[in-house]
């Protein structure tokens, strides 16, 4: 393995993780009661802001390590592409289109590590050389 191929795949994965890492931590702070009011006016109770932040938190630390890294990757895709259609469907807001455009590229992201995997410096590396 070169250099660039695990630099590439180091970063790709905990650029990938931050995002998810970085918006669970924050709903767990102030943004919490705003977030569940906003769940709610889009039509999604606000009762599943709890399993929001786990899977923000836990599947994105998963992909941080490389522990799972194709099962957190799949939760994550599907994860945020309900997000862009729940979230960011309206289409008339330019900005709207802007968010669903981007969960559709961290989802894209998110299904290559499904398809690939992690590679170097990954807990999945380490465990499949122990057995």
């Amino acid at each position: 393995m070169n250099l660039i191929h695990i630099f590439s795949s180091i970063s790709g994965r905990v650029l990938l993780s931050a995002i998810f890492i970085l918006a669970g931590v924050s709903k767990l702070g102030s943004g919490y009661e705003g977030t569940q009011a906003y769940m709610n006016s889009m039509g999604v109770t606000g009762e599943l802001l709890p399993l929001v932040i786990a899977t923000e938190i836990l599947a994105g630390l998963a992909l941080f390590i490389g522990f799972k890294t194709r099962i957190a990757a799949l939760l994550l895709a599907g994860f945020t592409l309900l997000a862009a259609l729940f979230f960011h469907f309206d289409f008339a807001d330019s900005m709207q289109s802007i968010l669903f455009m981007k969960n559709l590229a961290i989802a894209g992201g998110l299904l290559t590590l499904v398809a690939h995997g992690s590679d170097a410096f990954s807990v999945d590396s380490l465990r499949s050389k122990n057995t």
